[in-house]
């Protein structure tokens, strides 16, 4: 079975820095794009930045120059780097990847999201 398994989060005060981490475990052949959503109090889920197998990213405009997404494929790792932190970044963040399995399924991938991490930054 895969399993996706985050952490990094934690309280923070605003202009601080936090690096979240998620790696991917189990019955892995590839994993292809991977990326970071949030939900924030009352907020529907959002897609903050994605990354590539190859490496081509894209960011939120609201964290742009801020944030840093980047993978190591051979730890099956996606990371999220997020410096000069402000209150409105508070919020669960939820590392995402489509992965084929190496177990033969009707697919070839599949959708596969962490359990959550809590950032909260005060002003």
């Amino acid at each position: 079975q895969v399993r996706m398994v985050e952490s990094g989060g934690g309280l923070v005060q605003a202009g601080g820095s936090l690096r979240l981490s998620c790696a991917a475990s189990g019955s892995i052949s590839s994993i292809n794009a991977m990326g970071w959503y949030r939900q924030a109090p009352g907020k529907q889920r959002e897609l903050v930045t994605s990354i590539s197998k190859g490496g081509s990213t894209n960011y939120a405009d609201s964290v742009k120059g801020r944030f840093t997404i980047s993978r190591d494929n051979a730890k099956n790792a996606v990371y999220l780097q997020m410096n000069s932190l402000k209150p409105e970044d508070t919020a669960v963040y939820y590392c995402n990847a489509r992965i084929a399995p190496s177990v033969p399924t009707m697919y070839s991938e599949y959708t596969y999201w962490g359990q959550g991490t809590q950032v909260t930054v005060s002003s």
